[in-house]
């Protein structure tokens, strides 16, 4: 009759969450800033908040 094991393994440890890097050109806030440009010489006169094209407004790297 083959003997018993009477120990365990122990359970692996417990993933650490990675907190996801932030994106680079809105540096992770979601928002660049647009110019904004008037008239038919097409004139810039100020900028405004504009929705980051890389993340999509999320903030994270889509990379990561």
């Amino acid at each position: 009759m083959a003997t018993k094991r009477t120990t365990t393994k122990a359970p692996p440890p417990a993933p650490v969450p990675v907190e996801p890097a932030p994106c680079q050109p809105c540096g992770g806030t979601g928002n660049v800033a647009i110019t904004v440009r008037v008239g038919r010489k097409r004139r810039p006169v100020g900028q405004q908040d504009g929705l980051c094209l890389n993340c999509l407004g999320e903030g994270t790297d889509p990379d990561a």
